[in-house]
């Protein structure tokens, strides 16, 4: 299975049958909590997609009501504009929306046909390599690229191994009407989301489509639940991307639209007022869905609480109102020099952003388009796209954009028309001021009370969580793990490979003269977590290794990702590329246990962990 288009293999390791966690004789086995299976669907989060579907049909319908009342009116031009800032952006979120489900449907699709066709692990074996790879036992190998040069008697093997997921096929007429019924099926779900995205109407059918899969998730138990609850993260992302899409490209050049045509007119219309408002709610309640859904989605990460993401919309709802109407007054005075200042900024806030060398997509032109749409967003508001402590680059942007709204302010304060009289531009002039200092204080509770991490002007030293590990033998190992606020407290927590560049030691055991100086401060200046494995006195390296092997046993299969781990705020790989997706849905079917993932970084033996203890 490819990660990437230059053939990043994903290879699935499947250890010995994997016991209950309940089963006696484990006491200290314990379900791994990842973030697909950890986190149940509560009704609080059903209400959140109800609200969510609102305020996506408030925004559309706002905006063509009001495009019609412009058409009425006769302002044809004001409603040319309005239309084409509902129709283009909509059908080009429609176009990607039906380029994933294409892509997904097919392949799944032709893997149930794979599946149905065999009674056994077989057919799992099948629907994979209709999935784009071949499956082989053991230390296995998923490949969509030079998939075709593995023997099928690799697929057989691990057929062997496979948990059987369909019963034993019926007689031939049987197995042919089934194979009827779901040509039948896969054809009619082929029109039915045609016409859905024809409509523009993709996004509601995957909001119906989480809201399904969230009640399935919380009915259903074991395995069922922990599928339901993968399917759900993957949708939720697909619909948290496609919405932010669509807002900066149709609902804030919408609200900046709309507002300059009131302040051109000096009248405010009721539908323009409605428009105006939704499309800033819209904007606000993107934003701080993305981060929630983001943060649920990584096991590295606490969750956004929504007491957090009320102020987080808040906040971008004061601060983008105030950038908008900023935009709004110097637009209705100067509207070339507003085009040539909205196109400079962008320029810069794309170079900036370039020069920061993000790593949210999967291929270069991909990052290349990602980064420029991050500069769209940019125009408007803060949204963080690299990893690490984000106060400085927070404080340059917001610097920036109130110079930017003072200047813009001041230049419609000064050029204005004569029918605006002072009393009016003064209270327009304090409606700026007083909107971006309440998104302020709005973003100063979010990082004081609300964050996730914790309070971020409180302690910058996080504390060490030790964390026992006892295996079949009865071997512990204790993992001392100095967390900064920004990872976090870990439940389970996962070993990586440790940095290349620690110091050696002397054979007495003391440190080279002038060392430890210099670790202190690279400790200091630097945000990744170091773990030490300390295992107990009375281990040996055959009773550590019987226990990792227990351990993987319990934990079921594991996808091996041969890509180092994208660093938070990105999405981690297997969400954002759809070929690791289906082989995490894949296995969810034929293992008993879910299925772990790791990346390169984190692929460290027994073996080497005793390495590291006795050289470090």
């Amino acid at each position: 299975m490819a990660a990437k288009s230059d053939g990043a293999a994903v290879s699935v390791e499947d250890d010995n049958t994997p016991r209950s966690l309940s089963e006696p004789g484990n006491p200290a086995a314990r379900p791994r909590s990842t973030a697909a299976g950890g986190k149940p669907f509560t009704p609080l989060d059903c209400c959140w997609v109800l609200c969510a579907l609102l305020v996506f049909f408030s925004d559309g319908a706002t905006d063509l009501w009001l495009a019609a009342d412009y058409y009425l009116r006769g302002d044809y031009w004001w409603f040319g504009l309005t239309l084409v800032f509902v129709v283009v952006p909509s059908a080009v979120v429609q176009v990607l929306s039906f380029r994933w489900f294409v892509y997904d449907y097919s392949e799944l699709s032709g893997g149930d046909g794979a599946a149905s066709g065999g009674g056994t692990g077989a057919g799992a074996a099948g629907a994979a390599g209709a999935a784009g790879g071949a499956v082989t036992a053991g230390d296995s190998t998923l490949s969509t690229k030079d998939s075709d040069q593995r023997g099928g008697s690799a697929a057989a093997g691990n057929a062997a191994n496979a948990t059987p997921v369909y019963t034993s096929p019926g007689p031939p007429a049987t197995a042919e009407r089934v194979g009827s019924r779901q040509r039948c099926c896969t054809v009619c779900m082929w029109i039915f989301q045609t016409v859905l995205h024809v409509l523009q109407l993709g996004q509601v059918w995957r909001y119906i489509h989480a809201l399904y899969l969230g009640a399935q998730s919380r009915w259903h138990s074991d395995g069922p639940h922990r599928h339901f609850n993968w399917r759900l993260m993957f949708e939720s992302a697909d619909i948290t991307m496609l919405r932010l899409l669509e807002a900066f490209l149709k609902s804030a050049p919408q609200l900046v639209l709309q507002l300059s045509i009131m302040i051109h007119g000096n009248a405010v219309l009721p539908l323009q007022g409605l428009s105006a408002s939704a499309s800033l709610v819209s904007l606000a309640w993107m934003i701080a869905s993305y981060q929630k859904v983001l943060r649920d989605s990584r096991d590295d990460k606490l969750p956004m609480s929504y007491k957090a993401v009320i102020a987080q919309m808040l906040w971008h709802f004061f601060t983008i109102g105030a950038r908008t109407v900023a935009f709004a007054l110097f637009a209705s005075v100067f509207q070339l020099y507003f085009g040539i200042f909205i196109v400079s900024h962008w320029c810069v806030m794309t170079f900036w952003i370039i020069q920061g060398e993000t790593d949210f997509c999967m291929s270069k032109w991909e990052e290349i388009i990602y980064n420029m749409v991050v500069g769209i967003i940019y125009i408007f508001c803060w949204f963080n796209v690299k990893e690490g402590p984000s106060r400085f680059r927070m404080i340059v942007y917001y610097s920036v954009t109130l110079a930017e709204n003072v200047a813009l302010t001041a230049a419609w304060y000064t050029y204005r028309g004569p029918h605006t009289s002072d009393s009016y531009a003064l209270v327009v002039v304090c409606l700026v001021a007083c909107s971006f200092a309440l998104g302020t204080f709005f973003m100063l509770v979010y990082y004081c009370w609300l964050h996730p991490d914790g309070p971020v002007l409180g302690s910058q030293w996080g504390g060490c969580v030790d964390e026992g590990v006892v295996g079949a033998g009865g071997v512990v190992g204790v993992i001392d793990a100095c967390l900064t606020p920004s990872q976090g407290s870990q439940t389970d927590m996962v070993i990586t490979s440790p940095p290349r560049t620690l110091p050696r030691t002397k054979d007495t055991g003391e440190p080279v003269p002038g060392e430890r100086d210099r670790d202190k401060e690279r400790d200091r200046d630097s945000c990744l977590p170091v773990f030490q494995v300390r295992p107990s006195p009375s281990s040996s390296p055959a009773l550590l290794h019987r226990t990792s092997s227990s351990s993987r046993a319990q934990e079921g299969p594991v996808i091996r990702i041969d890509l180092p781990r994208k660093r938070y705020p990105a999405w981690d790989a297997h969400f954002i590329d759809r070929r690791l997706r289906k082989t995490i849905l894949l296995l969810e079917t034929t293992s008993a246990v879910s299925p772990r993932i790791q990346y390169r970084s984190s692929m460290m033996g027994s073996k080497e962990v005793l390495e590291y203890e006795t050289t470090v």
